[in-house]
């Protein structure tokens, strides 16, 4: 813990000698105790706007209070010998967002802007599973679904800790990074995501992943839901979904939901935020 001097709030002022600690793992959410004192008003830091072109409207967001989503960006998702690859569905446009984030998550992370993993990840027993989701992707009971080894691979299908479910290589996570394991659609839903990112005093969502129409577009709408300010990062998102179900996300997302900008637009504004 770090020693806390001249730390302003309700209580007394600090005189010299007087050492207060920080609890709190992120620095937009903190107390300063003492033996005989918690000061729960330690100031958060000064926000640090930045423009963003988006639409339907121009913005400004709090780099200070902005975090990234990455979704799904996984090898059964993305890479060949995956799951979908398994499927016979062409998984190229899945990895249509591999370029741009690889240039984004940097700048990002050089700003201070957390970078968030949510990736799905399952138990091993499935016991968190109930029929209804396993019949989501095995719904004559025949196949390969969730749980079952990839053939000629052994990886189990979006299996926690396998190599199905590891985030493709090009993008490989910093050990700074925040990683949150889902086993829905939402990543939202029986997940710890709510509770990290509103003990890091995020308010403001960008979202980059897969699939743009489905794990994507459910976890922003949650997001929205739950009061966060949501903005999808256009190129930073695919599906291997028809083209129709890209247009009628980004719609809904602009109408209903939040707002849509790019990746070159994010970096445009991390070169001229104040």
């Amino acid at each position: 813990m770090t020693t806390l001097r001249n730390v302003s709030g309700a209580g007394a002022p600090i005189q010299e000698g007087d050492a207060r600690r920080r609890l709190g793992s992120a620095p937009n959410h903190q107390w300063a105790v003492s033996r005989d004192h918690v000061d729960m008003a330690v100031p958060a830091p000064a926000p640090v706007p930045m423009p963003l072109e988006a639409t339907p409207q121009r913005l400004t967001i709090d780099l200070r209070r902005t975090a990234i989503v990455v979704i799904d960006m996984q090898n059964d998702f993305c890479a060949p010998g995956g799951w979908v690859d398994h499927l016979g569905v062409d998984y190229s446009p899945d990895r249509r967002p591999i370029k741009p984030l690889q240039r984004l998550l940097p700048a990002l992370r050089e700003a201070g802007v957390p970078v968030v993993w949510v990736n799905w990840g399952n138990r091993p027993d499935l016991l968190n599973m109930p029929p209804n989701q396993l019949h989501l992707y095995k719904p004559s009971g025949d196949g390969v679904g969730l749980g079952d080894p990839l053939p000629g691979h052994g990886a189990r299908v979006l299996e926690k800790d396998s190599w199905a479910a590891a985030v493709v290589d090009e993008l490989a996570p910093a050990p700074t990074d925040v990683r949150v394991d889902k086993y829905r659609i939402s990543g939202f839903w029986d997940t710890p995501l709510d509770g990290i990112l509103r003990n890091l005093g995020v308010n403001t969502l960008l979202f980059a992943g897969v699939n743009t129409d489905q794990c994507v577009a459910c976890t922003l709408q949650d997001a929205n839901f739950l009061g966060y300010g949501c903005v999808l990062v256009e190129d930073c998102c695919a599906t291997t979904s028809p083209a129709f179900c890209t247009e009628s996300t980004l719609f809904n997302v602009r109408k209903c939901y939040g707002f849509v900008t790019g990746s070159h637009d994010v970096l445009a504004g991390l070169a001229n935020r104040a």
